[in-house]
């Protein structure tokens, strides 16, 4: 071929690759509530002809770009109605669009994701979305809804049992969940030792729980993302709405500062059942209270600013010689700004601080510990075309650790104040993350997250032979804390460890049919902090760590394998999903082991590794009056440490548990949940859920001895037996009056009942022996039984 048409066939090629360039055009824009100017999460902006379509981000942005031509576009999201509009899309163009509620209600409008079709297309998989409107719906203890009971309806969620903290996601711990409220870390997700969430369900706008294939935007656990958005406030008309319950009772306010521009939101819980206990002759005390604020306001159709916090304490008290006082305050700002049609940021300023304190003056001293962080968040979007989007940004935590610090209550105390080592940190991370529709039918998910932790200096550390803290006894075939041949001081500027680590995610799409896909998904996940507890469910009083010169960080690596369908129109949907996970460096703890106020935690922990495999169904009724799903997981979740090898040395450890692997606390067999709702008429509704678990493990004793006239319990291996299955029913109803239609100011009445038919479910078991025949017996120690609420919800 010669040269001239070698040219001209490049030259060809050029002017085709510019045209079709010049021949596509963008459209973009934000979606709004229409009564509030809300932005929206999720609502699908779909072309119909094409087959194609986009969804809006955290913020209600949303970008594609398509052929020059005339489309028909439809806007849907669900408990709204449908835009349908034509479009000639001959040049870029932004249009916002304004969503009207389909009817007006008392509770939130559900608004989740209407995008089956699009969902089953999507990578994305091991992703559960809970609406305000379903989580006030679902029946729980003393009638308050609450975020986190709500999650442990869906598969591959369970907890520690009634009354404890947390949540466990496919085997893994609670310290393994990463929590986030408007881009802040929450470390305790628990009121009143767990019997309610710090999340108030008035204030919260979206909820998102990644399972698995947990986009490359996050980082830093290794088991789960609860990812929540607070409302941004109402900029057309002055709001308010609340509750009175049982225990507690809430409002939220929100309206505007400057009319289509700028709002507030503002709200508050707090509950009141200690004021009760002087009646009953009981000078003890037992509250909760927070309060969640927003404000945001709209510079310029390219720039937003918001203001978010939240703050809140729990105090527990037995007279005045005993209080704890423990909670989260949180602080972010953030700058969204729109650099062009297709590229969208948000930069965040964020705080977080955890604390926890005890005062004790039957002893005469108080104790203060806590965490805090301050993080700097860069995250870019860009929609490079329909078929191709782009995430990618910066993020850098700089950590603060107070394991403790004790000092005299009062001026006869005879403590001597004492501050325990503190300790810092900071963590970097970069990441990219692409979502890429490779045809009709294939799609790609895929990203790299690289992270970066730097342990910084402290006051002292100590110096072991070996650089070992742990001694092992051949003899007594025990571990031992070892003692310290040195004090170092080191300071704040050197740095005791660093750890570099490459976290790839992959997940792929493949439709079958039109309602129908499979789904895989590959994750890699470092986590470089860990929460100290050998306790089922953690308490207030355990405290965080980093990773260092003795503690590693957790590295995780899941497979997960999916089938998806949906029936009749999406009014059904069933989602089967197998997964396994491997984690290495999983914190195990010698017998023994002392984590409260210890200053040398090194010397009493070992590194071992952690596995966790399964089968999830969720089976879903989307539509018509009776919605609901069922939900049922069959897993396995074990941890094991075997014997170190110690260099210079020829001793053969045995490890924990002889080295075998073992149950962990948080491994259920069989998780069974059901959860219906059911819309008589305007008046009433019913609503109820059903728990079956298998019983979590635990330790009985397998035998007995005696010593010095003393009967001493012996025990076997770790988590052997298993307290008994766990099971509960609960109901609900709603009442809204059809006076209502009539009235400004709205109300509605919620009656229910936890635990009806009054079972005992076991959060203990204990042995001792009968005072009066001497023998030796089992005590169940529950926490529940039947409880009955009657909440009044109301707005204006």
């Amino acid at each position: 071929m010669n040269k001239p048409l070698w040219l001209f066939l490049f030259l060809c090629s050029c002017f085709i690759i510019c045209v079709s360039a010049q021949e596509k055009f963008t459209l973009s824009g934000v979606i709004t509530e229409d009564s509030s100017n809300e932005t929206l999460i999720g609502v699908t902006i779909a072309f119909p002809s094409l087959g194609s379509g986009v969804t809006t981000n955290e913020y209600g942005f949303y970008s594609i770009t398509l052929p020059k031509g005339k489309y028909q576009v439809v806007i849907s999201y669900l408990g709204f109605s449908d835009i349908v509009e034509d479009i000639s899309l001959e040049k870029d163009l932004k249009m916002d669009f304004q969503l009207s509620e389909e009817a007006e209600q008392l509770q939130e409008v559900v608004v989740t994701e209407n995008s089956e079709k699009l969902d089953i297309r999507k990578p994305q998989m091991s992703v559960n979305t809970l609406t305000v409107g379903t989580i006030k719906k679902i029946p729980v203890i003393l009638g308050e809804a609450d975020v986190i009971k709500s999650i442990l309806l869906l598969p591959g969620v369970t907890n520690a049992g009634e009354g404890a903290s947390g949540f466990n996601v496919r085997g893994g711990s609670v310290d393994q969940n990463l929590i986030l409220l408007d881009e802040a870390i929450i470390f305790n997700s628990s009121h009143l030792f767990g019997f309610f969430s710090v999340f108030n369900p008035d204030a919260i706008k979206d909820i998102k729980l990644y399972k698995g294939g947990i986009p490359a935007r996050y980082g830093g656990r290794v088991s789960s993302v609860l990812d929540i958005f607070q409302k941004e406030g109402n900029s057309k008309e002055f709001k308010m709405n609340g509750g009175i319950g049982a225990v507690a009772s809430r409002l939220l306010l929100e309206g505007p500062i400057i009319k289509d521009k700028a709002a507030f939101l503002i709200g508050g819980r707090a509950s009141y059942a200690h004021l009760f206990l002087p009646l009953f002759d009981l000078d003890n005390t037992a509250y909760f209270y927070d309060l969640n604020t927003k404000l945001n306001y709209r510079i310029n159709e390219n720039n937003n600013i918001l203001l978010s916090g939240y703050f809140g304490r729990d105090v527990f008290g037995i007279s005045d010689s005993f209080v704890n006082t423990y909670g989260n305050a949180v602080g972010n700002f953030r700058w969204n700004h729109l650099f062009s049609d297709k590229l969208f940021s948000n930069l965040s300023l964020i705080y977080s601080d955890y604390y926890y304190g005890l005062k004790l003056d039957f002893v005469g001293f108080n104790w203060n510990s806590g965490i805090r962080n301050f993080n700097v968040k860069y995250d870019l979007k860009h929609y490079l075309n329909d078929k191709l989007q782009v995430n990618y940004g910066l993020n850098n935590i700089y950590y603060q650790f107070n394991p403790g610090k004790i000092e005299p209550s009062n001026e006869n105390s005879g403590i001597l104040e004492e501050q325990l080592i503190q300790k810092y940190a900071n963590e970097f991370a970069a990441y990219v993350d692409l979502e890429h529709r490779l045809t009709d039918n294939l799609s790609l998910g895929y990203g790299l997250r690289f992270s970066y932790f730097n342990r910084l200096g402290q006051d002292e550390i100590n110096v072991y032979a070996n650089n070992n803290p742990v001694n092992f006894d051949p003899l007594l075939s025990i571990y031992q804390e070892a003692d310290p041949i040195s004090v170092a001081t080191p300071g704040r500027n050197e740095s005791l460890a660093k750890f570099t680590n490459w976290e790839p995610r992959v997940s792929m799409s493949y439709t079958l049919t039109e309602d129908s896909s499979i789904k895989t998904s590959y994750t890699r996940l470092a986590q470089y902090l860990h929460l100290l507890s050998n306790t089922a469910s953690p308490t207030p009083l355990d405290v965080w760590t980093p990773s260092g010169p003795f503690v590693k960080p957790q590295l995780l690596d899941q497979y997960a394998l999916g089938y998806f369908k949906s029936f009749k129109n999406d009014d059904y949907s069933l989602e089967t999903e197998v997964f396994y996970k491997d984690v290495q460096n999983r914190i195990d703890y010698i017998d023994g082991a002392n984590l409260i106020a210890n200053n040398s935690i090194e010397q009493v922990i070992l590194n071992g590794e952690a596995r966790a495999y399964g089968l999830e169904l969720l089976f879903r009724k989307n539509e018509g009056k009776f919605q609901g799903w069922l939900s049922y997981t069959l897993s396995k979740s074990e941890q094991r440490t075997p014997g170190r090898s110690i260099s210079g040395t020829n001793t053969v450890e045995t490890g924990i548990n002889n080295g075998k692997w073992y149950n962990t606390p948080f491994d259920k067999t069989h998780d069974i949940s059901l959860f219906a709702s059911y819309d008589l008429n305007d008046k009433w509704s019913f609503n109820t859920n059903f728990v079956y678990q298998t019983g979590q493990p635990t330790n009985y004793p397998v035998g007995q001895f005696e010593f010095q006239g003393l009967t001493v319990p012996y025990y076997g291996q770790r988590n052997e037996q298993r307290l008994p299955d766990y099971n509960r029913l609960d109901i609900s109803a709603s009442l809204t009056p059809r006076k209502n239609k009539n009235r400004k100011i709205k109300g509605e009445w919620v009656f229910s009942i936890y635990n009806v038919y009054n079972r005992r479910n076991a959060a203990s078991i204990n042995f001792r022996r009968n005072d009066d025949t001497g023998a030796n017996e089992a005590v169940r120690t529950s926490i529940f039984g039947i409880v009955p609420a009657v909440t009044y919800n109301f707005k204006l």
